[in-house]
């Protein structure tokens, strides 16, 4: 091959390469418009990329929470708990909430949301108490709508 071929060819990989970088900044641009509504703890480390949970989802399920003090998050696991809350109008009773995310998708089937209630007894400790199957199911759905407004609010026109 003559020097000037290797030349030519150098220049037509230098191109090419030119060519597949400027269309990859688009995306990333448009990518970074897009998620720049959302909250930073979203984001995993990777360059702006969301974690393996459904971003979504985690930021809807954080802030529909955020009245409660988070003990534990964790967007990789797709894992937030609460620590025990009470009601200052209602001393004997607290209760605490665990989200589970369990997809990337936003769907309901994605999102497991679980309530615990305690009742304060007469000796002052706290016991296990009942509660409306249906709790879990608002929270859920009060969830999932912030999900989608996030989502809808985001959508690339």
């Amino acid at each position: 091959m003559t020097s000037e071929k290797i030349r030519f060819f150098k220049v037509v990989l230098l191109a090419s390469a030119a060519a597949a970088l400027a269309a990859c900044g688009g995306s990333g641009n448009k990518r970074a418009a897009r998620d720049a509504g959302l909250p930073a703890y979203v984001f995993g480390e990777k360059g702006g990329q969301a974690t393996t949970v459904n971003r979504y989802l985690w930021a809807a399920s954080l802030e529909t929470l955020d009245f409660l003090p988070i003990r534990s998050a964790d967007p990789i696991a797709g894992l937030i708990i609460t620590d025990w809350y009470q009601n200052p109008e209602a001393p004997d009773e607290q209760f605490k909430i665990t989200v589970y995310i369990l997809d990337t998708a936003l769907r309901a089937d994605a999102l497991r949301v679980s309530v615990f209630r305690q009742e304060r007894d007469v000796d002052g400790s706290w016991r296990d108490a009942a509660i409306n199957p249906a709790t879990s199911r608002e929270i859920e759905n009060a969830i999932l709508t912030r999900a989608r407004q996030l989502r809808l609010n985001q959508v690339d026109d």
